[in-house]
């Protein structure tokens, strides 16, 4: 213990105390949100206040942005825009513009915590609500992010009769009824043009494709009271009383939350109510991390949807990819699809030179390469590497080709219009551990990374398509790549998938010559898992090895 003797001492006592907080690390430099002239619960745009706040942390280095209890509402009207192409998003033809409203931007930030304390963050039309871009060690926790107005619509049957369907919508999900008699879904600033519509069942506890949104949007309709419609339809059988229609505009326009070409981001302890469009992109980052984060509905909201596509989508993106006690429920599309991206082959320009082309059209414009990068060429019949390079330079020719320039000469058997290359250096290790997977259409982990992968102790229930697919392919999505390390271990099954007789565990790679001396997918390993299924196979398997043992198979009935 230490005494202070004498008052020179105890002078210095306050100073000494400051120096031994900062060398244990506890010091922290914090900035309150209510200083930057704007208060919760005030319904005033805190889109500029926020920015404000956020320029103030990265200038003077403060570590911590606390924020007050309450709800924090954000405008378009003052949001920055920003060309960005995003992997997975929108081709020309759907959407000509990349610019992105970005709501909430965090910008070479480093260091920074932002700390919600419990507050919920509304946002209004349609926006990209955060983006973090060119950062390093950035944390976003203890909040809440929702939508005024999701951008996805949801209505109940209420009732069938002949000729006739009723529908309630939820109070959130807006409409009008033209001079046509024809009913439109409308926001704050936009309207439904380009529809997907996926119906939910609750007998079943399941999510499924539905043509019955086609059936409503082309007949008379009549407004009967506050939430209530009446459409005069033909065709009623096609409908089921208690079921849910959730409707949202296939255009990927912008993105949930975007992570872009930083480092060592950490959401922990966010619930993401609804995210607009394609979700949360991480592209080309390098250590994510989800822990605790809930992209479900609210409680009490009575909504079924959460997402208008994938909730976490990772592209490109390197080190570890966390994601650890979250509950997934209500994406029109799969919780979480983790891959790289293959660029064909185009032309060999010079001895070192080839001309490379992003080939899915809602793919491209993205910085793909950077110099010392491994990348492999991989042939697209075979799905199998044939050599590796290291990148010198890269530069865009126009947003859907890049002229990769290599260290040494390009392999002599490579072939154009018939090899492809991809990334090795950006391709992440993944755990994925104690999450809980339920109400979507399509399937709920979605894997391609030929690092360590550890799907662990989680729950799918009731997914539309395979609980679990590992695929990689050259010829549909171009995602990459061959898997090499991969553990499905402890996790329960139940109900997958709930439309049609897939097995629960899909592994097809879209090779089109398969080499039984040479699989695409290697070192996968399912053990000690609980699959309750109803009678569906339970793992499909094309060009891989696998190894399983010591799971539990359980048939359930209807």
């Amino acid at each position: 213990m230490l005494h202070l003797r004498n008052k020179a001492v105890r002078m210095l006592a306050p100073a000494i105390a400051s120096l031994l907080l900062v060398s244990c690390g506890s010091h922290k430099s914090v900035l309150y949100i209510t200083d930057f002239n704007i208060s919760p619960d005030s319904g005033a745009d805190a889109t500029v206040p926020f920015r404000n706040a956020l320029e103030k942390c990265r200038k003077s280095g403060a570590d911590t942005l606390k924020l007050a209890p309450g709800r924090y509402d954000f405008w378009p009207d003052n949001a920055l825009r920003r060309e960005i192409f995003v992997s997975n998003t929108s081709s020309e033809e759907e959407c000509p513009s990349k610019v992105k409203t970005l709501a909430l931007l965090l910008e070479d930030q480093n260091g920074l915590v932002i700390d919600g304390c419990g507050a919920e963050l509304i946002f209004h039309g349609k926006q990209t609500m955060l983006s973090i871009i060119h950062s390093r060690n950035i944390t976003i926790e203890n909040l809440d992010i929702d939508c005024l107005r999701p951008c996805g619509s949801e209505m109940v049957v209420e009732k069938v009769e002949p000729g006739c369907v009723t529908m309630r919508f939820k109070p959130d999900s807006w409409f009008e009824i033209d001079g046509n008699g024809q009913i439109e879904l409308v926001g704050e600033g936009w309207k439904t043009v380009h529809s997907h519509c996926i119906e939910y069942d609750p007998v079943a506890d399941c999510m499924s494709y539905s043509d019955c949104w086609d059936s409503l949007h082309d007949a008379r309709a009549e407004q009967v009271d506050e939430h209530v419609v009446r459409f005069d339809v033909k065709d009623t059988g096609i409908f089921t009383v208690g079921n849910t229609l959730t409707v949202r505009d296939h255009y990927r326009d912008e993105v949930g939350i975007l992570n872009l070409e930083s480092e060592g981001v950490t959401f922990r302890n966010v619930g993401i109510r609804y995210m607009h469009a394609i979700g949360a992109v991480s592209q080309f980052s390098k250590d994510v991390t989800y822990d605790h984060v809930f992209c479900e509905p609210k409680e009490g909201s009575g909504r079924i949807l959460a997402s208008s596509a994938d909730f976490l989508h990772f592209s490109g993106c390197a080190g570890k990819v966390r994601v650890l006690d979250c509950r997934f429920s209500g994406a029109q599309d799969d919780p979480i699809n983790v891959h790289g991206t293959y660029l064909k082959i185009v032309e060999k320009v010079s001895p070192r030179e080839l001309r490379l082309r992003f080939m899915h059209d809602q793919t491209y414009g993205m910085r793909a390469f950077w110099k010392g990068d491994t990348v492999s060429f991989v042939n697209s019949a075979t799905l199998l590497a044939k050599s590796l390079g290291v990148v010198s330079d890269m530069q865009f020719l126009d947003p859907k080709e890049v002229l990769l320039t290599l260290e040494e000469d390009v392999p002599g058997d490579i072939v154009p219009e018939e090899d492809f290359v991809e990334n090795l250096t950006w391709t992440p290790e993944v755990e994925i551990r104690r999450c809980r997977f339920t109400r979507t259409s399509t399937r709920g982990t979605l894997v391609t990374t030929p690092r360590k992968v550890v799907i662990e102790d989680n729950e799918y229930i009731r997914t539309g398509m395979h609980a679990i697919l590992i695929s990689g392919d050259a010829s549909g999505w171009y995602e990459s790549g061959a898997v090499k390390d991969v553990t499905i271990r402890g996790n329960r099954f139940t109900g997958c998938p709930c439309n049609g007789c897939d097995a629960v565990i899909s592994i097809s790679p879209t090779n089109r010559i398969v080499d039984p001396q040479h699989p695409v997918h290697t070192g996968i390993v399912i053990e000690n898992n609980c699959f309750e299924t109803y009678g569906n196979p339970v793992l499909f398997s094309k060009s891989a090895e696998v190894r399983m043992e010591n799971n539990e198979i359980r048939t359930l009935t209807r």
